[in-house]
């Protein structure tokens, strides 16, 4: 076991040391797969964050990272994914325990992480100005320079991943970066700063400290010490942390919630829709916020999608994440009991259940996989985010109609389509509200290609390139060279 857990305590990892909470406290970590306790994590409070924004603020000013120069940078960043595989085995057990999650799918999560930080220390050297031509008597240019010091917030669907995916362009950039973990699942997240120890990050450059979001993660965002706030998770928070960031004039990057819908088109391959549902829904029983969460069908295959569709939700494996299970259970029993509730609304509104349709008889917070007919476009069911293993069927006649409704909603993160003409793709793909568009495959993509959405999606775009420039702000330098 590594160090960071100390007689049972998941401790905070503050500016290069291991910590605990405020005054001793601390919160309990269960398994969602048999409801058994974990471990505890040392809970940080304002005497903890206040380090460890001093600590940040001090690193920043010395310019231990954005003095550092470039390709060492990049250069450090290669060791942290190096120590972030080297620790994977133990993180994706902690994870698997207190997510819920696959150990396989635990496991992919520290691959990812350590691919962020390869991908962003490759272009860590590469943040290039550009010279403005003003005529023979000036000289003009830009640079890109780091905010200073970056808030950001974690969600407990993919804590490791999504905290490496905003961690690895912060640190590429050279600012100072303090990470909140999420309550619900902090203990491998705390462990990533094994691997950051262990590579040699600086002290102060990059903090992780675990808290309760309405305490810990409301001080960071209003903090005056903050100089850009990155937050993933529900549309309700991230309006609080906006008024907080408005207080300050801080910038701030959001990635919120989605209600994506897959559009399947007559010539539609039925085995490549049922395929995509399977990782598109039920992957980390639904709680992803990309997930195919609608599925508008043709009415031509309508009926044969949907019990397909059903024929794949009746038949997955269900077990504890160690298990290797095809679905596993919601992260804790406020989420079952929310999905489970969102359900019942959905047949009171007249939708009919294919498949599923409420939690399973077992211990943990298991919620069966769920296919909903006929649903309404404009029922609640229909618009707002579940988050769980629960998806929406819905006949459409027409092209206009299928992207009117894939539209009808106040999120745009991702949407998906499933047909053989590539000049309808390319056509539909253009008129749909979201930030990325799937065509025959649901998650198609990677580290490389920018995501992020419209409307309460949120904006800003993480991965790729472009979310580099989310981390750095222009500066113009324009030399007279007049007498």
């Amino acid at each position: 076991m590594s160090d960071f857990i100390k007689d049972g305590l998941a401790r905070n990892y503050l500016a290069g040391a291991w910590v605990e909470g405020d005054d001793g406290a601390s919160i309990a970590v269960e398994d969602p797969g048999n409801q058994q306790h974990v471990a505890d994590c040392a809970k940080a409070g304002e005497a903890t964050l206040a380090k460890a924004l001093d600590a940040a603020r001090a690193s920043f000013d010395r310019g231990d990272l954005a003095d550092l120069n470039p390709s060492a940078r990049g250069r450090l960043m290669i060791r942290i994914a190096q120590e972030i595989r080297a620790i994977a085995p133990e993180g994706a057990q902690l994870l698997c325990r207190e997510s819920g999650k696959a150990l396989s799918a635990a496991h992919d999560e520290f691959e990812e992480a350590a691919q962020y930080f390869e991908y962003y220390g490759g272009v860590a050297d590469k943040i290039e100005g550009k010279s403005i031509p003003l005529g023979p008597d000036y000289v003009d240019y830009t640079v890109f320079e780091p905010y200073g010091v970056s808030a950001q917030i974690v969600p407990w669907n993919f804590p490791v991943s999504i905290a490496a995916r905003s961690l690895a362009p912060s640190m590429a950039a050279g600012n100072a970066t303090i990470v909140k973990s999420p309550e619900l699942d902090p203990i491998a997240l705390a462990l990533l700063g094994t691997a950051l120890e262990r590579a040699e990050v600086p002290a102060g450059a990059v903090s992780i400290l675990n808290g309760i979001g309405a305490d810990l993660g409301a001080r960071l965002a209003a903090s005056s010490e903050v100089d850009q706030i990155v937050f993933t998770g529900s549309v309700a928070t991230g309006q609080h942390i906006l008024r907080s960031a408005a207080d300050n004039v801080v910038p701030s990057l959001m990635e919120l919630g989605g209600k994506s819908a897959a559009v399947a088109f007559e010539d539609a391959d039925l085995e490549t829709l049922i395929s995509s549902l399977k990782s598109g829904i039920f992957y980390n029983a639904g709680q992803v916020c990309s997930a195919m969460a609608r599925v508008l069908v043709h009415r031509s295959i309508y009926d044969q999608a949907v019990e397909r569709a059903a024929e794949l939700a009746n038949g997955l494996r269900v077990g504890h994440g160690l298990d290797e299970p095809e679905h596993t259970p919601l992260v804790s029993a406020q989420q079952l009991e929310r999905v489970e509730a969102l359900t019942s609304t959905a047949r009171q509104d007249g939708a009919r259940v294919a498949a599923g349709g409420a939690r399973l008889d077992r211990a943990g917070y298991f919620m069966a996989p769920t296919i909903l007919a006929d649903v309404d476009p404009a029922s609640r069911v229909a618009q707002e985010e579940i988050f769980g293993p629960v998806t929406c069927f819905t006949p459409f006649d027409t092209e206009a109609e299928a992207i009117a409704m894939a539209n009808g909603t106040e999120f745009g993160l991702v949407a998906g389509i499933f047909t053989r003409d590539l000049t309808r793709a390319h056509r539909v793909a253009r008129k749909l509200r979201a930030g990325q568009v799937f065509v025959n495959e649901w998650f198609a993509g990677g580290i490389s290609t920018p995501f992020g959405g419209v409307g309460k999606s949120g904006f800003g775009r993480e991965k790729g390139l472009e979310a580099l420039y989310n981390y750095v702000r222009t500066k113009n330098i324009a030399i007279s060279l007049k007498g």
